[in-house]
């Protein structure tokens, strides 16, 4: 099935004293282009965040209001592409693979009884569902966005709650980078 990548790189890393998250170097790569790689399948990506030196070509963009946090991010990428799913992925998860995307682009196939779900994503090994790691279709994402108005300053999980989603197992894949102990994992 295909799909757009939706990339959040706009943090302002206030737990890395300041320093470009996405820029961090783990095993000689980026945070941000390990994400990029796990995403080249995709039919387009979008960097939410200011433009950097990346592996691959991509568009960019930025939350409007600047520095309004996630929602706002989802709300800036969401304007890119037009494939009916949406993979969501924030820049500092660097144990995500492209056999995870794709376990996340064909999770969204599976049926939860009811019919076709509007998300699936994974979980950190502590458990935690990782809404910024998941895909989803394009137009139950949108509704959530559109429907919050002001997306400034808005709880993701609020913001996307009401939606129909499954998560994996918990998994590397789904933990993120929120300080430098994070990287000695």
């Amino acid at each position: 099935m295909e799909f757009d990548a939706l990339v959040l790189a706009g943090g302002g890393s206030t737990r890395f004293g300041g320093v470009d998250k996405a820029m961090l170097v783990l095993d000689g790569v980026s945070l941000l282009d390990r994400v990029l790689t796990a995403t080249a399948a995709a039919a387009s990506t979008v960097v939410v965040g200011p433009v950097r030196t990346a592996c691959r070509e991509v568009s960019w963009t930025l939350e409007d209001p600047p520095s309004g946090g996630p929602v706002a991010g989802l709300a800036a990428g969401l304007a890119y592409g037009v494939a009916p799913v949406v993979v969501v992925v924030s820049c500092d998860l660097p144990w995500i693979t492209a056999a995870d995307v794709q376990k996340l682009v064909d999770g969204l196939n599976e049926h939860d009884g009811f019919g076709l779900r509007d998300g699936f994503g994974l979980r950190d090994t502590s458990g935690q569902e990782q809404q910024l790691a998941a895909a989803y279709r394009r137009t139950a994402l949108a509704a959530k966005i559109a429907a919050v108005g002001d997306p400034r300053d808005k709880s993701v999980r609020r913001t996307l709650a009401g939606l129909d989603l499954a998560w994996t197992e918990p998994t590397r894949a789904g933990d993120d980078v929120d300080t430098w102990a994070d990287l000695d994992d």
